[in-house]
């Protein structure tokens, strides 16, 4: 079976979505939609206090080349343009009172799109990986290097998360037809779907569509390990090809993007729909009707919350998966494009400990994807030893939590290696 060296088997607990078909949630009354929804820089408010709106118009522009437009996701009046928090820190939100009307703005369709049209279609609509890390995808599809492999990637190895999963299932023919559309923008007519073994019947839908569609895909099935769908770990398993430190993926010749970010793909070239609302799941033992659905931008998580049914003896929220999402301090913030995830836990799926003296035991080691070394780097950046946590490779983790999720001591790993990042990034790199 194909996958890569280390990595973790943790409980998937897949199984308490993996049934629910794709919903609609209804839009809330006020969508409050942060300007900061993409990796790169946050973008510039293109709209003020008293101007109407609609669905799919611009209100945030793209501020420089790492960035991405932003829409509104209802229609209505703009209350305020204002600083408030997301799920990993502060920027500008635009409020919109919802007026029900919904009108709204898209692009028209275009036929036998040629490549640049493809990518210049991606830009206008603010697509961007939609799998959690927002990277623009229209920067994506114009790499430096030549690219010979195009990856489709549908492992969802993180734990709860099943909205990949459904699309697979659902919405088949438009991802495959959005992933084709990025191939033919790469310059190429075939392309890769990654997907974990517990996903065999999604791949045996897929193949069926695609020989249907006359759409030239072929399904990898994976091993069910975690983090199979880490890019490096993705490309490794697939091509056997490694991407060295510090290098991205196209550096040996591949792209991969996400299963959610194909299908919005598709409907921008097919149907000019502007990225203001994705396929989310919510999911967890304090969730009493754990779904996948689409939500537009801006949906406050609270109203999420109380539309699936929240239990008030939950012990932790979470925005996108256990081992890469962020815990937070309140249900109040917003739905991005990057929002994988809503996840309630009860108390017994935390399992929190205080954390205790290192022991030595390696365990990190063994389970690091990345080859690193954590329980170093823990040791340098608490005794302020920045460039020890640089030499061994804090820089390289992808955070993926492995090596936490493996510690007999209960050490916050993970927070070190991100504690060790921000230091190393304010010093600058001496490496």
């Amino acid at each position: 079976m194909k996958t890569f060296p280390h990595g973790i088997h943790a409980e998937g607990n897949k199984s308490l979505s993996a049934n629910a078909a794709v919903c609609d949630l209804p839009a809330p009354d006020t969508v409050s939609i942060p300007l900061s929804q993409h990796a790169g820089k946050e973008a510039l408010p293109a709209v003020v206090k008293g101007d109407y709106v609609k669905a799919g118009q611009k209100i945030g522009s793209a501020d420089g080349v790492i960035s991405a437009d932003v829409f509104s996701s209802v229609s209505g009046e703009v209350l305020a343009v204002e600083k408030r928090p997301t799920a990993t820190g502060h920027c500008m939100h635009v409020i919109i009172k919802n007026d029900g009307k919904y009108d709204e703005v898209a692009l028209e369709p275009l036929n036998n799109p040629l490549p640049a049209q493809i990518v210049q279609r991606i830009t206008d609509c603010g697509i961007v990986g939609m799998g959690g890390a927002g990277f623009p995808t229209s920067v994506k599809l114009k790499p430096r290097d030549k690219i010979d492999t195009f990856i489709i990637n549908g492992a969802e190895c993180e734990p709860y998360l099943t909205c990949d999963y459904r699309i697979m299932l659902e919405y088949t023919a438009e991802f495959l037809r959005g992933a084709r559309y990025m191939a033919c923008a790469l310059g190429l007519d075939k392309f890769y779907i990654g997907l974990e073994d517990n996903k065999a019947d999604a791949a045996e839908v897929i193949e069926n569509v695609a020989k249907s569609e006359n759409i030239n895909a072929e399904t990898v099935l994976c091993h069910t390990k975690y983090p199979q769908g880490a890019e490096k770990q993705l490309i490794y398993a697939i091509t056997r090809r490694k991407v060295r430190v510090g290098k991205l993926p196209a550096s040996v010749g591949v792209i991969v993007d996400n299963v959610h970010t194909a299908l919005s793909v598709c409907r921008a070239v097919e149907k000019g729909e502007k990225c203001y609302r994705r396929i989310l799941t919510v999911s967890g033992g304090g969730i009493k009707n754990p779904s996948n659905m689409w939500v537009r931008t801006g949906t406050d998580v609270k109203y999420i919350l109380n539309h699936c049914g929240a239990s008030d003896d939950a012990a932790k929220l979470i925005i996108g998966g256990p081992m890469m999402g962020f815990a937070q301090s309140s249900a109040e913030i917003s739905v991005t494009k990057t929002t994988s995830g809503i996840l309630l836990l009860m108390p017994e799926e935390t399992e929190y400990r205080p954390p205790e003296s290192c022991i030595n035991c390696a365990a990190c080691v063994k389970a690091c994807p990345m080859r690193l070394m954590p329980v170093y780097i823990d040791s340098c950046i608490l005794s302020g030893d920045v460039d020890g946590a640089e030499k061994y490779g804090a820089m390289n983790c992808i955070e993926c939590g492995c090596c936490a999720f493996v510690c007999p001591a209960h050490r916050p790993l993970v927070q070190s290696m991100r504690l060790a990042k921000k230091k190393i990034r304010a010093r600058g790199s001496r490496a």
